[in-house]
């Protein structure tokens, strides 16, 4: 977890969990011979609070001799700005603050992170229900390539014990007192009657399974690894055949799943719907096609399926007409799989994942349709009506000249409500007075020649 002489940046909050562990590797850090520092993110959210948790822990560091730094953000200005929710925003902004430090400091280190056995087993419940593989059921690991946790081996409970018994000095965030978001609700009414009504030892038997499943999961990504050595081309795509459709179904998914992150460099929005995808093709006709994410295609061919990253010069012109959404229901056409419900509003939290958005259903007055872009065509950027062509749009947001012809846009005429994988239109947003809600879901689709 942390060789000698490793610098250690322990992202410190102030809150008892993240105390605990600057505590403990403070006490570990002579005898294991690493250098420590600690990391403070402010997010500019809690006022007040939020000045007092950092106060707290940089006395304790100038106490015990850590040194302390800070980086501090406007998470809810640069949410708005990146079209995002505030908790993937809080995730980014800390990624960056690690980097922007080991830049700072002119080495790479391991990041320690404090959670905790109990967010192990939140972890657990929370993606069983929202549907997993054995990745996502063994949860959180303690070492993820620069990344380690050394408290996640101790129950909240212990942590508890271990503050006071050593007298040290911790906040609590209020935003984790109530019932807003899923892992709260998990975390306070959940777990706490699975021990109580089920098993005291729920929690430990939960992060035991964890880590029988992630060997699980990395003894069959290692088979897949090996599996898929024959059927690589030198044009970098990869040619699946009968004889890796012969392999046992889990070995070919997770083939699937290994060439499709070498291919793209990246596995985050790639899911369970995609493997399938990419295997249905088998028994597809020829010409038969699937677009996935990171630029990915599969391709049934008379050989096999192939899956390679898209060939922009032969898709030219291919994907030029529109497809009508339906309000509820799926649409199946070249440019992906859409999925849209729509329900009640009652405060629900809005979905932040990068492929599920959520539109203000009332505000909608006419049909909606999938299309790439057209002259013409723009983006409410704000509540106010402020408009800007989706052109600059996808400048600003960065996105590579070859790629905003093929990006999917969800529109009513020239107006465009979510440009996927980006931005939603301001105009569409949910608000507290937002009665209904349309979901669209997107997970790549289907394109024949």
């Amino acid at each position: 977890m942390i060789p000698k002489g490793t610098l250690v940046l322990a992202g410190v909050s102030g809150g008892g969990d993240s105390m605990a562990m600057l505590h403990i590797l403070w006490k570990l850090s002579g005898e294991l011979d690493f250098f420590l520092e600690a990391v403070h993110v402010h997010h500019g959210i809690r006022g007040p609070e939020a000045d007092r948790d950092m106060a707290m822990a940089e006395g304790f560091c100038h106490e015990k001799g850590i040194p302390w730094r800070v980086y501090r953000f406007s998470v809810p200005g640069l949410a708005e700005e990146w079209k995002l929710g505030l908790e993937e925003t809080g995730r980014l902004v800390r990624r960056q603050a690690f980097g922007e430090e080991e830049k700072r400091l002119g080495v790479k280190g391991r990041i320690a992170l404090a959670h905790n056995q109990n967010d192990l087993a939140e972890t657990i419940l929370h993606n069983l229900a929202r549907g997993t593989g054995l990745r996502g059921l063994a949860g959180i690991r303690p070492v993820n390539e620069n990344i380690v946790r050394p408290v996640l081996c101790l129950e909240r409970w212990e942590i508890d014990h271990y503050l006071k018994e050593n007298g040290i000095p911790y906040a609590t965030d209020s935003s984790n007192l109530g019932d807003d978001y899923t892992r709260n609700r998990i975390r306070h009414h959940i777990l706490p009657l699975l021990e109580r009504e089920i098993n005291p030892g729920a929690v430990a038997h939960m992060a035991a399974a964890g880590d029988m499943l992630a060997q699980a999961d990395h003894f069959l990504g290692k088979c897949a690894g090996i599996l898929l050595e024959g059927f690589w081309k030198e044009d970098g795509s990869i040619l699946l055949n009968g004889e890796f459709f012969k392999a046992e179904p889990i070995l070919q998914s997770y083939g699937v799943l290994e060439a499709l992150v070498r291919l793209a460099g990246k596995r985050k929005d790639l899911s369970a719907v995609h493997i399938s995808q990419v295997l249905g093709l088998k028994d597809k006709i020829n010409g038969r096609k699937i677009l996935l994410p990171y630029g990915l295609e599969a391709r049934k061919e008379y050989e096999g399926v192939r899956v390679r990253k898209w060939q922009e010069k032969e898709m030219a012109g291919d994907i030029s007409a529109a497809w009508e959404l339906p309000h509820s229901g799926i649409l199946h056409c070249p440019l992906g799989d859409f999925y849209t419900e729509i329900f009640e509003y009652f405060g629900q939290k809005i979905s932040e994942k990068k492929y599920t958005k959520w539109l203000d259903y009332d505000k909608i007055k006419d049909n909606l349709s999938v299309r790439t872009r057209k002259a013409g065509d723009y983006l409410v950027i704000n509540e106010e009506g402020a408009r800007k062509k989706i052109r600059r749009c996808m400048i600003d947001d960065k996105i590579p000249e070859e790629r905003r012809g093929r990006i999917p846009l969800v529109v009513c005429g020239e107006e465009v409500l979510w440009m996927v994988g980006g931005r939603i239109s301001g105009k569409y947003r949910i608000t507290p007075n937002t009665k209904r809600v349309l979901e669209v879901r997107y997970q790549g689709g289907t394109q024949d020649e």
